[in-house]
């Protein structure tokens, strides 16, 4: 099979990301997961006080963008990458309500995603590359030979999220969380830079009622079609 780029986006809490790691691990490729990224500049501006009561001090964060490094390691335990903020192993951290809700207003500045995206292309120059986010096939990786737009609907997305931070020990309220997917799902799409929508030649996937096996054989058929 030849090697080839797979881009898969979709709204925020669809499991896109667990099927991307877990094709990724089947096949042999490279995983990134685009949305931790977002995020991690997101916990570093709430660490560093760049969330004002006037908005984000976008200034304070272009300037100290430079001194966001992040990086992924393989977690053999969990068989999955982990995400580090400048050294700091923070995907515990990222994946909370707080940065939940303050992550869409940092991914709609033009500047960080041009920042973001160049790291993004860097990582899959060579192909091989399983990468997951909101614009991977419109805007990061146009080419792609496989492009995947997966949804599902917000009532299911919201359980889901309120399951995986239940199973993880913290704080979970439902109803914050199905109003924190509509927000997310109404800035995602509206915004004027890299807004969220389906490639024309994307493949759609609603998986509202699948399991993840029945998803992971889904995207399994689909890569071996596209690599053949």
């Amino acid at each position: 099979m030849k090697r080839i780029t797979i881009a898969i986006d979709g709204h925020s809490s669809c499991g896109k990301s667990t099927m991307a790691k877990d094709l990724a691990r089947e096949v042999g490729y490279i995983y990134v997961d685009t949305g931790a990224m977002y995020r991690c500049v997101t916990l570093y501006a709430l660490r560093h006080g760049l969330f004002t009561d006037a908005g984000i001090d976008e200034d304070g964060l272009r300037r100290q963008l430079p001194q966001i490094h992040i990086t992924f390691q393989f977690n053999a335990e969990a068989g999955r990458p982990d995400t580090y903020l400048n050294g700091e192993l923070v995907e515990r951290d990222i994946r909370s309500m707080e940065v939940s809700s303050h992550v869409s207003p940092i991914a709609t500045l033009g500047f960080v995603r041009e920042a973001m995206v160049a790291q993004q292309q860097l990582m899959g120059k060579d192909k091989g590359v399983v990468m997951d986010g909101r614009d991977i096939g419109t805007v990061v990786f146009p080419d792609a030979e496989l492009k995947v737009f997966v949804t599902a609907s917000a009532e299911v997305r919201a359980q889901r999220r309120y399951d995986e931070l239940k199973g993880k020990g913290m704080e979970a309220d439902y109803a914050d969380i199905l109003k924190n997917v509509q927000e997310r799902d109404y800035i995602d799409s509206h915004r004027e830079v890299s807004p969220l929508r389906k490639a024309d030649d994307a493949i759609l996937l609603d998986n509202s009622a699948m399991t993840i096996a029945q998803q992971k054989e889904w995207l399994m058929e689909r890569f071996r079609e596209a690599a053949g």
